[in-house]
Order: structure tokens, then sequence, then C-alpha cells
């Protein structure tokens, strides 16, 4: 397939349609195409600022409007971050995500968010944020602060979109997607499976994903982490084969893309995670948490990988800047912390 198709709801559900078998075939020749198919990004995120969100996602349990037992912890100091991506580093990621439960970063935020970024890049990791919609000054900030990557998922189709979200409209996401993407910030945008959407909605969240105006360079599918507390805290279990065949639609409807196989990995067996990459996943997400929730700790990901004869992904700028690195030490010397805050209400 041509990189470039401008895609149909009905040719995504033609996709949804296939045998499986036939599926992972097209998806592996797809990727294999585009990929090696023997290298796996390896990433790790870190959530920067935890709890106490005045968004309304039914499925996150770090919204305020949902008693899950989470405690809100203020923005992390610059240091703390830094200190957790030398870790990540240590342990084998090459990409750093960075996350706070916010609606939007405030302008006080942003110089300590700019030194992470900067000092993460010096580190030689590549650089993710997720903080929520963003203003076009700022999306330009993060991008001369070096920020290479931008998270903002759409979740799933616009037509199930109103029945998880109510707080933020689909344009609000969309429109937060192009800042970034004018900024000159590659994008990251993806959704998450098991919300209680139909294939439809599956089909249509890819539709949407791939016929942006260019296509997410990273793309993140999620399996439903069930919180208790949460409003979808008794939806069904995803079945794991509708999983894969979304991970293979992805894969084929966006070659060119990382698809991240990224939330609810916990839940899956070795069995269904092979499959996966079988199916062109080509990116984890390591470490015992992805933000506030459960995930398999990096033994387990090292056994499977070897299980599977894959092998992390290697970065251009593994050695990282030792110049930058202490050009950024001497203004966390100075920095005045006591200007961090408390951002739970």
């Amino acid at each position: 397939m041509a990189d470039r198709i401008h895609w149909t709801t009905a040719q995504a559900q033609a996709l949804f349609d296939k045998p499986l078998l036939e599926l992972l075939f097209e998806a592996q020749t797809v990727h294999r195409q585009h990929f090696d198919p023997q290298q796996v990004q390896v990433s790790t995120l870190l959530s920067i600022k935890t709890g106490a969100c005045p968004e309304d996602c039914k499925y996150c349990p770090q919204s305020s409007r949902y008693k899950t037992g989470l405690e809100s912890e203020r923005l992390m100091q610059v240091e703390q971050v830094l200190e957790s991506a030398r870790q990540a580093k240590a342990a084998g990621s090459t990409r750093f995500c960075m996350g706070a439960a916010w609606k939007n970063p405030h302008e006080r935020d942003m110089p300590y968010l700019q030194q992470m970024v900067q000092g993460v890049k010096a580190l030689g990791m590549e650089t993710c944020m997720t903080l929520g919609t963003l203003e076009a000054t700022q999306a330009e900030r993060l991008a001369q602060a070096g920020l290479d990557y931008y998270n903002h998922n759409l979740d799933t189709s616009p037509e199930f979109y109103g029945n998880i979200i109510t707080t933020r409209t689909y344009q609000e996401r969309l429109d937060t997607l192009d800042k970034v993407r004018e900024a000159g910030i590659k994008v990251c945008s993806g959704g998450i499976v098991g919300l209680g959407e139909t294939v439809n909605d599956r089909a249509g969240l890819l539709v949407q994903l791939a016929n942006l105006p260019k296509p997410p360079e990273s793309v993140p599918i999620n399996m439903l982490v069930k919180v208790k507390g949460t409003p979808l805290a008794d939806n069904a279990d995803v079945d794991p084969f509708d999983f894969i065949r979304t991970i293979a639609i992805a894969r084929i409807m966006m070659p060119s893309s990382y698809v991240r196989l990224s939330a609810g990995r916990e839940q899956m067996s070795e069995q269904t995670q092979a499959m996966c990459f079988m199916a062109g996943a080509n990116s984890i997400f390591y470490g015992c948490k992805l933000l506030t929730t459960p995930n398999p700790d990096e033994d387990k990901d090292r056994q499977l990988f070897r299980k599977l004869g894959l092998n992390p992904q290697q970065t251009a700028t593994a050695h990282g800047d030792n110049q930058q690195q202490q050009v950024l030490a001497e203004q966390l010397l100075h920095a005045d912390t006591a200007e961090f805050y408390n951002a739970a209400p």
C-alpha cells in the first residue's frame, strides 16, 4: 500500500472484517517495508504531576471527580525528573515521556517544563510530553526547548467520544495537534480499546488518525486498565484478538508510524504481546508503572524480548550532550525551588 491514502470508514471497517491471519500477514508485510521487524523502541513514561485533574475522562483515575484512592502530587522538581530519566536510560529506555494531569499547563509551569525537556535531551534521550491542551505559544516554547514529540490522544471515534469525556471537545484535541505540528514537534496520538466502543468506533478512531494532515509519527494503542472508582471499572474485558486486530489495522493504515503497545500490557499474556509485535507494534513502555497504572517490570520485558528474538532500538543520541548537561546542572543549582507549587486544589 502507498504511504498516503485518504481512508474512508468503509475501508477501515473492511480491514476489521478480514480473517485475522490474513490481516496479520498484511500488517507484517507493511511493517517490514518500513521498519526492522526485530527492533522495538523502549520508552519510559513518568507522571510529573499526579492527580487532581479537572477533566471527567471516565477511564482516568487521575480525575478529581472520581474516588480512586489516588493521592495528588505536586509538579516534580526538575532534578527529580532528570534522575528518573537517568534511571530509565540505565534500564535501557531511549525515549522518555513526561505526563501531567492537567487540563492545560499554566504559564508559571512553562520554565520548569522547558528545563525538563532540555535536561532529558542532554542525556541523549528522545523526549515526549503530554500536558493537556496547549496554546500555540506554549507549543512553540516546548519546541524551542527541544521537545521531540507531544502526546495528545483522540481516545476514540468522534461519535463515541461524548460518552467518555464531556469537559474537552474532540475539536479541542484536534486543534492542539495542529498547534503541535505547526510548532515543529512530532505528533503522538492514539486511543484506547475497551471503553465500551463498537468495532465501527475503532475504525472511526483509526480513520481520524490516519487522515490527519500528516499521520502521527507515534500511535499509542492502549487497552483499558479498569480502575476501581472510575465509571468504566466494570467494563467487559477486551478480547485479545480484537486488540491484536486493532494493532494490525493501525500498522496498515499508518505504515511509517511507530505503533506503541501501551497501557494494559500487565493484563496481557506473553502470547498476546507476541502477536501484537507480529501485527506491527514496535514500541513498548518499560517500568512498573504507566503514569499511575501497573505495567510489567523490565526483567519480564527483557525475558520476553529474548524469547522472541527482539532487540531494543538504539537512538542516534545515545551518549548525550555533556556540555548541555553541565549548563543545565548549573542552572538547577541556582533555581528557586520554592517556586514549585502544589497544583492539587
